[in-house]
């Protein structure tokens, strides 16, 4: 049969193609087509269609404006009834009008040629039974994952590991502080052997249900967040058969290629950070492999006009989104903000700088920015490039932020004068607009929203505490001494609105409205979730001051968790802190191993367990050691 001519898909003017209508005969006997043979004329006129739209395209680049002695020459064409001069020009064709002519006709036969071998295959697809074809597809299916295995298990390049530190010890003299790590340390074993039991390969636990359990932040897969986040806190606290149970698991079982949508930023804190942790605590390359594995189905998130990654990010097919409630279709601050430790220590351990580079270009980007009193907005449009509604928070939203600034520096041998400066122009402006003293004279972060100030502070701020006094060396003017006496107040206020509960553990958020402050006020605000920031700021200020109330207060907090989280199968959150009889949420997140009974155990712990002058915390509590980068490439970049 012959093939249905061409037809032009544009405005350029394409001679003709010769090949003629389509030979049918015209006797009603004959003109009785299968089914199949139909769809085969179907499928020849898509596949025509789309060849001739790629190839035959306007391509101004072959029609040259003058060039007297070579080719195309314009003269003035004259319009006979007026016998005027007309803008307009007639094309003579030099002689590179004969080598176009025939490049053309050599393209309309690679097309026809192409098109009948598509034909003939399509045909002969159409001749095999349902059992051959499904096979034919298995086969190569499996082809394809083959060589994807291949590919993601190909060897990285070697690299100098830093000077690893304090990665085991820090057994306390005192035989009171011996006991209370212990006892963290078997509060730890109740809760990863029951998640053992119950949970295993899925994202998080039900202890009182005792089933798996998976928020919307990791899509549908069971991912094993619980494994990969407890990894190093397993490690440090000498859990040694435990680590091996999950390194184990993470071989077998931890598959990137997988359809799902997960958080971009919850990824990379809990599964990159706990991986490059685990690498750089055990030495097992495994870990290493996983996280750049991972890394990599990362990267289409920053597939945006202005390179700020969305929100979510579909792990197979690289679609990106964002939140639907996130201000007009924005992306988070604190989301895409609390990427650079991560990405940083990827670049460095591959060699590759794409990682650097992206982290780096939402740097410059904010840079470039205004920000209203100073502050970030917690909004960022990736489309535009504006900022979204005008709010701003060092709880929720913003929080870690501000934090990797201060860490990107810390991490960096304190060599990112850079990050310094934007961390340091930051919380001026937070100390001078959020930063306030209620009545009771407790200090307090609020929020800015809309043009005022929100005296509400929620407990994912109370990180802040163990913040300035970790910024507090290095301080503009000579202000240590007045940071770190700020992150006390901060760490004096949290204490306050645990101390106000019936149980003796602090509500999501709590208000400074007249009489009522550091207090809970709406049901919805109740709540406590196993979260780690207060200790995590009694752990910070401990190691800097030794003041022995850090760790009164930390003990406090472990022994009311103890009382009214713990459960048979585990550990769960409570839904009403101001309740003496509580109820259960029955979740046992996956950063209640990372994070609280981690900074537990450190503030528990001599100061030689991962020292500070060594190691920087991620905002998920996974351990990255501190970055020499001056003979490397990141420091030339």
């Amino acid at each position: 049969m012959t093939t249905p001519a061409l037809l032009p898909l544009s405005g350029r003017r394409i001679p003709p193609l010769n090949l003629g209508p389509p030979s049918f005969p015209h006797h009603r006997a004959t003109l009785r087509l299968s089914e199949k043979f139909i769809l085969l004329l179907i499928l020849s006129a898509f596949i025509t269609l789309c060849f001739g739209a790629f190839f035959f395209l306007p391509d101004s680049s072959k029609h040259k404006r003058f060039d007297l002695g070579l080719e195309d020459v314009l003269i003035p064409h004259v319009d006979a009834g007026k016998g005027a001069k007309n803008p307009g020009v007639f094309l003579i064709h030099g002689p590179d009008e004969h080598r176009h002519r025939e490049e053309e006709e050599r393209l309309r036969n690679k097309i026809r040629a192409d098109h009948e071998k598509a034909l003939e295959e399509a045909k002969e697809k159409l001749r095999k039974s349902r059992e051959e074809i499904r096979a034919e597809i298995q086969t190569e299916k499996n082809k394809v994952v083959q060589e994807m295995k291949i590919k993601e298990n190909k060897p990285l390049p070697p690299v100098p590991i830093p000077n690893l530190v304090g990665i085991s010890g820090g057994d306390p003299e005192d035989n009171d502080v011996r006991e209370k790590r212990e006892k963290i340390k078997e509060m730890m074993k109740h809760a990863w052997d029951n998640y053992r039991t119950y949970g295993w390969g899925h994202n998080e636990l039900r202890p009182i249900a005792r089933k798996g359990h998976s928020p919307n932040i990791f899509g549908s897969s069971q991912m094993g967040a619980t494994i990969v986040d407890a990894l190093d806190t397993l490690y440090i606290m000498g859990l040694h058969d435990e680590f091996l149970d999950g390194q184990k698991w993470i071989e077998d079982n931890l598959d990137f290629s997988v359809n799902s949508e997960v958080s971009v930023f919850e990824v990379n804190i809990r599964f990159i950070g706990g991986l490059l942790a685990a690498y750089y605590l055990s030495g097992e390359e495994i870990f290493k492999i996983k996280a750049v594995q991972l890394a990599e189905k990362l990267l289409p998130a920053f597939n945006t006009p202005t390179g700020i990654p969305w929100a979510m990010v579909n792990l197979k097919s690289g679609v990106g989104r964002n939140w639907g409630w996130a201000s007009a279709g924005s992306s988070i601050l604190a989301e895409f903000g609390t990427l650079h430790m991560e990405f940083i220590h990827l670049s460095y351990l591959t060699g590759d700088l794409t990682y650097y580079k992206k982290v780096m270009h939402i740097r410059k980007l904010l840079q470039k920015m205004d920000r209203p009193n100073g502050l970030y907005p917690n909004y960022l449009n990736p489309r535009t490039g504006r900022w979204g509604q005008y709010h701003t928070s060092v709880g929720g939203l913003g929080d870690s932020f501000y934090e990797y600034l201060l860490k990107a520096w810390l991490m960096s041998d304190k060599t990112d004068h850079e990050a310094r400066k934007m961390y340091d122009d930051a919380i001026e402006a937070i100390e001078k607009h959020l930063i306030k003293k209620s009545r009771g004279g407790l200090v307090f972060i609020g929020e800015w929203k809309n043009g005022h100030l929100e005296k509400k502070m929620g407990h994912l701020a109370c990180f802040a505490g163990g913040m300035f006094a970790l910024g507090a060396d290095g301080s503009r003017a000579d202000k240590a001494g007045h940071y770190l006496e700020l992150g006390a107040e901060i760490a004096r206020t949290c204490h306050e609105s645990y101390d106000r509960t019936a149980l003796k553990l602090g509500p999501e958020s709590f208000k400074f409205d007249g009489a009522v402050e550091a207090v809970a006020v709406r049901q919805a605000e109740k709540y406590y979730i196993l979260r780690p920031e207060v200790i995590e700021t009694y752990w910070y200020l401990w190691r800097f001051t030794h003041d022995p109330r850090y760790r009164q207060w930390g003990w406090e907090a472990a022994l009311a968790i103890e009382k009214y989280c713990r459960v048979s199968g585990g550990f769960s959150g409570v839904k009403d802190v101001y309740s003496s009889t509580p109820t259960h949420d029955d979740v046992q997140q996956s950063f209640f191993l990372a994070e609280t009974l981690k900074y537990l155990y450190l503030l528990f712990s001599g100061d030689d367990l991962l020292p500070l002058d060594h190691w920087v915390f991620n905002t998920e509590a996974h351990p990255l050691p501190v970055l020499h980068l001056a003979n490397t490439t990141l420091s030339e970049s």
